[in-house]
């Protein structure tokens, strides 16, 4: 067993102008997730604001970049070297248009499919086999810019189901650390 802590990271944008933002699902699973740890957040500095903790009976270090999306892989990467995490043990929780609403992804490494952020985590790490766990919020509608629509926030229709939403992708960390990626795939693929 390994004696390194997990480090869970959440994506999304700093600020509260961007809090209810499709970009900031990763922050959002994180906050549940810091609840189920029963902790706070932490300024850190690696230019995040960080929890360690217990999270499903694991050792665990929970994180918030402080900085824009587009340069989360600095305090990623700072992180990862401050707490010693092998790529092995790290899980990046970030929004996915290519999934439909609601719906909750795993996977190991593979491409950035035009995140920003991790296109940056990926450069800062020079690796990209890192766990990702992917919270649909779908295609823009129409034409829309994609770019745009990540930065709006969820619609009316969307929030209804957000928390439930959030909590069954912090659900899927869980079982990610506890039960490893296939068994955590087998269950939260089948949906």
């Amino acid at each position: 067993m390994s004696t390194e802590p997990w480090l869970i990271v959440g994506l999304g944008n700093p600020g509260p102008s961007y809090a209810g933002n499709r970009h900031n699902a990763g922050f959002m699973v994180l906050d549940v997730l810091a609840g189920r740890a029963g902790g706070r957040f932490k300024s850190h500095k690696a230019r995040a604001d960080v929890l360690e903790g217990r999270l499903a009976g694991v050792r665990a270090v929970l994180a918030k970049p402080r900085c824009y999306m587009n340069e989360s892989g600095g305090p990623v990467k700072a992180l990862r070297d401050f707490y010693k995490a092998p790529v092995e043990r790290l899980v990046v929780v970030h929004d996915e248009l290519d999934i439909p609403y609601g719906a909750v992804r795993l996977k190991q490494g593979g491409g950035d499919n035009g995140h920003n952020g991790l296109r940056s985590i990926t450069r800062s790490l020079g690796d990209k086999n890192y766990l990702r766990v992917r919270f649909g919020v779908g295609r823009p509608p129409g034409r829309m810019d994609p770019a745009a629509f990540v930065l709006k926030d969820f619609s009316a229709v969307e929030r209804k189901e957000l928390d439930l939403n959030a909590e069954r992708a912090a659900d899927a960390v869980e079982a990610l650390l506890t039960d490893g990626l296939e068994a955590a795939q087998n269950v939260y693929h089948a949906g």
